[in-house]
Formats: structure tokens, C-alpha cells, sequence
């Protein structure tokens, strides 16, 4: 009996998380369309293809929708786990770290979510912060310290480890991020993004690689 309960209660949420899913997909296609304040509960319902009531049951207003699609592209960068181990040199790491980087901040559909968080930051400032401080301030202090660990190696010569990493995944992004993020240009290739990478740990060694003495 508690085996049967067990899977009864799996398949209550299984179907729970389906139709999340579901409600979410048909939000994220309202608001890039309509933009947050042309959206409707009732609009996002007919995306969604479920009733205005089973909308509620799950949000209690677009508000609630919207962090939750802001949540669900925090957790989707976050799979890409960026390998920043300290023993590992900078000639291998930091080309590696640069392709994954803009891999991820230009795939194919990722720019929607992205514009959508810049679009309401200013209505949403919390939102807006919390996703700024969870996910690209995040992966910055890690590069920032994987960066202070090889100058102690003597790999790099840096001042500022904050300002060495933001500017390595600034240049990362050089021509390639600002065209997708407007919908100027498609996705970069990865062979367009390989090309940038490498152009940008270029100017960085010869900013930052520590000179034989």
C-alpha cells in the first residue's frame, strides 16, 4: 500500500512539474512577444493552453511568473560548470573558460531570457539584482579567483583580479554578444567564437602574463 501511495504521489508530480513546464514555456513566448506589460494572465493562459484557474493554482500573478522564468535561466547557466580548478594552467583554462562562456551566453534561444531580465530591471530592480548578483557576479568571483591562484604561482602579474576577469569575458564577447543579444546577427559558430576567444586571451596574456626574470 505504501508502495502504490508512493507511486501514485510520483505521478501527481511528475504531472505537477509537466504542467509547470507547459505554463512556463507559454509565459516566456507572451512576454518576449508582448513584452511584460502587454502580457496578460489571461493571454499567457491561451499560450499556455490550460484555464485562467490552473494558472493561478500555479502563480499568483505575472510577477510570480516572471521570476520564476528568471529563476529557470540562473539554473540553466549554472549546469555549465565552468572548470576554474586552481592547478590547471592559464594557457588551457582561460580559452576553455572563454568558448563555454559565450557558448552559453549565445546559444540558440538563451538571448530571450536575457533580454527579457534587461527589459524589466527597471520596472523589477530585485529581480534584475538578484540575477546580476547570482549569475554573472558569480562566475566573475570564481574566475577572479582562479586568476589570483595562478599569479601566485607566478603564471600572471595582476593588480586587480576583479578587473582582469571582467575584462577577459568583456573581450570574449567582443562583436559577438551585443549583435545576438539585439537580434542583429544569428548565434555565433563556434568556429566565429573560437576565433574571438583566442584573439581575446591574446591581449590578455600580453597584459597579464608574468615577465621571466
Amino acid at each position: 500500500m505504501v508502495a502504490t501511495d508512493h507511486h501514485a504521489l510520483q505521478i501527481v508530480g511528475d504531472e505537477e512539474s509537466s504542467k509547470r513546464r507547459q505554463i512556463l514555456d507559454g509565459a516566456r513566448k507572451v512576454f518576449m512577444d508582448l513584452g511584460f506589460d502587454g502580457a496578460s494572465m489571461g493571454e499567457i493562459a491561451r499560450a499556455a493552453g490550460v484555464s485562467k484557474g490552473t494558472l493561478y493554482v500555479y502563480f499568483a500573478d505575472k510577477n510570480r511568473l516572471f521570476e520564476a522564468i528568471v529563476e529557470e535561466e540562473k539554473l540553466e547557466q549554472g549546469k555549465t560548470a565552468f572548470n576554474f580548478d586552481p592547478g590547471r594552467d592559464v594557457d588551457t583554462t582561460l580559452p576553455e573558460f572563454g568558448r563555454a562562456y559565450i557558448g552559453l551566453l549565445c546559444r540558440p534561444g538563451g538571448g530571450s531570457a536575457i533580454r527579457t531580465v534587461m527589459a524589466i530591471a527597471e520596472r523589477m530592480p530585485e529581480v534584475g539584482s538578484r540575477f546580476y548578483t547570482q549569475v554573472i557576479a558569480a562566475t566573475v568571483d570564481r574566475f577572479a579567483a582562479y586568476l589570483e591562484a595562478r599569479a601566485k604561482l607566478g603564471e600572471l602579474a595582476i593588480d586587480n583580479y576583479q578587473l582582469a576577469a571582467w575584462q577577459f569575458m568583456q573581450m570574449c564577447q567582443a562583436t559577438l554578444f551585443q549583435a545576438f543579444i539585439f537580434q542583429a546577427k544569428p548565434a555565433p559558430s563556434p568556429e566565429q567564437i573560437a576565433r574571438v576567444v583566442d584573439s581575446a586571451t591574446r591581449v590578455f596574456f600580453a597584459a597579464y602574463r608574468a615577465k621571466a626574470e
